[in-house]
């Protein structure tokens, strides 16, 4: 089997947009500093949740006490796991609170907030790229390249494209769909800046640290996919994208006799989409299959131990399926795995779970 790229839309199946107009104003910041602290001043918050991704932990603390003391109001930690953009506590959470805090994410622009966000996307400049685009040419990757990247290192894509430009490449940034802030930008879930140039590129360079990144962009396009740490200026080998495939095809393959599946619904703002969950229940239904919706915050596997299913599908953040599934004791698909099994859609080309 030869895996090849997903078309546009792969998934004819709603999805939850509410309306940004009900959103309250939040100002969007890319470093911790006196902006920051001079809108909270002049905002007047009764209470402030500070946000933070695992990595930051340690200095979660002493951040706090400097918002507060800048803010003039408490400042409460948020001590729940953060997944990204799309996870960030709700009212309930953090009860009293008007205000959050959201350290190393970008807004995803078509998730509502019922409160005043300020997103401290933390930005990283460093790195030469010079060096860099070098580093990309003498390791002989293709002339046409497509460039991601993670918010953390957006700002270096302008440099990168010109150097890399200036030494025989010609190099595409691709905007993508209403949920990406910015060109070339990555999230988990959504690869669409790189889907919008895929077609005239021979290869994809991420720019970033880690795997988490380009195993998605590996499973959204099918060029191969470098990754580019900036910060310690190592050129990864491209992902067996193949390999990553089969796999999921093998899956896909072991649940065709299944008869009742668990559609799993996630309660957070950013990743709800019962809308999509119920139209594949009533697919499940009209094929004779059973399909009965699990609705969760954050997902612990233990809480699925013991449910008489054969198969869950994940409509909450589709990286769950991909990186997670064996943590779980029945198969987990992605829903346009889920509609393989039902054969509404073939096997090839594989069909990443864009969330839109």
């Amino acid at each position: 089997m030869t895996p090849d790229s997903p078309p546009a839309s792969p998934l004819l199946l709603p999805e939850t947009s509410p309306p940004l107009a009900s959103e309250p104003a939040g100002p969007v910041f890319a470093r911790i500093g006196e902006d920051l602290f001079r809108a909270l001043r002049a905002a007047h918050h009764r209470k402030i949740v500070l946000q933070v991704p695992a990595g930051l932990v340690r200095n979660a603390h002493d951040l706090a006490a400097q918002l507060a003391g800048e803010a003039g109001c408490p400042v409460v930690v948020a001590t729940r796991p953060c997944f990204g953009a799309c996870d960030f506590p709700s009212p309930d959470e953090a009860p009293g609170v008007d205000a959050m805090v959201v350290l190393g994410h970008a807004p995803i622009p078509n998730v509502p907030r019922k409160l005043v966000t300020y997103f401290v996307e933390m930005r990283d400049p460093k790195g030469d790229v010079e060096a860099l685009a070098r580093i990309v040419h003498q390791a002989g990757l293709p002339k046409r390249l497509g460039l991601v990247a993670s918010i953390q290192h957006l700002d270096l894509v302008p440099g990168l494209s010109a150097a890399l430009e200036r030494i025989g490449h010609r190099v595409e940034v691709g905007r993508g769909d209403r949920r990406l802030a910015y060109p070339g930008q990555a999230l988990g879930c959504n690869y669409t800046s790189a889907e919008a140039v895929a077609a005239d590129v021979d290869a994809f360079l991420f720019l970033g640290t880690g795997r988490f990144h380009p195993l998605g962009l590996a499973f959204a396009v099918s060029p191969p996919v470098w990754s580019l740490d900036p910060l310690q200026a190592i050129l990864e080998p491209p992902i067996d994208r193949a390999a990553l495939i089969r796999r999921r095809q093998l899956k896909v393959a072991s649940c065709q006799n299944a008869r009742r599946f668990g559609l799993l619904v996630s309660s957070f703002a950013g990743q709800d989409r019962s809308p999509m969950a119920l139209a594949l229940q009533r697919r499940a239904r009209e094929r004779g299959r059973e399909a009965e919706i699990f609705v969760f915050d954050r997902l612990d596997p233990r809480d699925l131990i013991g449910r008489d299913v054969d198969v869950f599908v994940n409509t909450a953040c589709p990286r769950i399926a991909l990186d997670d599934s064996d943590l779980y004791e029945k198969p987990m698909l992605t829903p346009p795995e889920f509609l393989m099994v039902l054969g509404e859609l073939p096997l090839e080309p594989y069909r990443f779970d864009t969330y839109h």
